[in-house]
């Protein structure tokens, strides 16, 4: 199979994931300002989840790049990356619906979680496919940024149960992390 079918793929699924959530934000009946108050934690669970959508379109498409040849197994982990990051709609609607709730923020964070779990698997059946010495093994390397945001959203969830202020921080930091271009690619 050719990757570009795959990268047109996922970069539909990803730009209906991102129409599904901006649609969660309802306008107000009123035309005054202040009505516009109530959607703040929408708009806000919108934007980081926004974020989060662009950063996974954006190194998907670098690893992409990196692929000679598409396989069964790639398809299926990108199947299953692509199942998670559906779900960021869900999560993020809840978030804002309930003014980042300690169950929404558990649930986000458990999402942000498994879609990071899926990239890393995604990743590794390429790197398996493209061999161990090809370039883009050599160029992804140890990926201490994804061990650090694992590491991050297990303490964003836990945090979630007790203060989901902590939680919102740690999703915010792992966000922040991968706004930084990652000089490996």
């Amino acid at each position: 199979m050719n990757k570009t079918r795959l990268e047109a793929f996922s970069d539909g699924v990803l730009a209906i994931i991102l129409t599904i959530m901006v649609l969660e934000i309802k306008v107000p009946h009123e035309e005054s300002f202040k009505d516009l108050i109530p959607l703040f934690p929408k708009f806000i669970s919108y934007v980081l989840s926004f974020v989060y959508i662009g950063i996974y379109w954006n190194n998907h498409h670098y690893l992409l790049h990196g692929v000679t040849k598409v396989n069964a197994k790639i398809l299926w982990a990108n199947l299953h990356l692509l199942f998670w990051l559906s779900l960021v709609p869900v999560s993020t609607g809840w978030m804002g619906e309930h003014n980042f709730a300690k169950p929404a923020m558990a649930l986000y964070g458990a999402i942000l979680l498994l879609s990071a779990i899926a990239y890393v698997i995604l990743q590794e059946i390429i790197v398996s496919s493209e061999g161990k010495n090809s370039a883009l093994a050599k160029t992804l390397g140890k990926d201490l940024k994804g061990k650090t945001s694992v590491v991050l959203y297990v303490i964003g969830i836990i945090s979630s149960f007790f203060n989901e202020w902590i939680s919102g921080a740690c999703y915010f930091i792992v966000a922040l992390l991968w706004l930084i271009p990652d000089k490996r690619i």
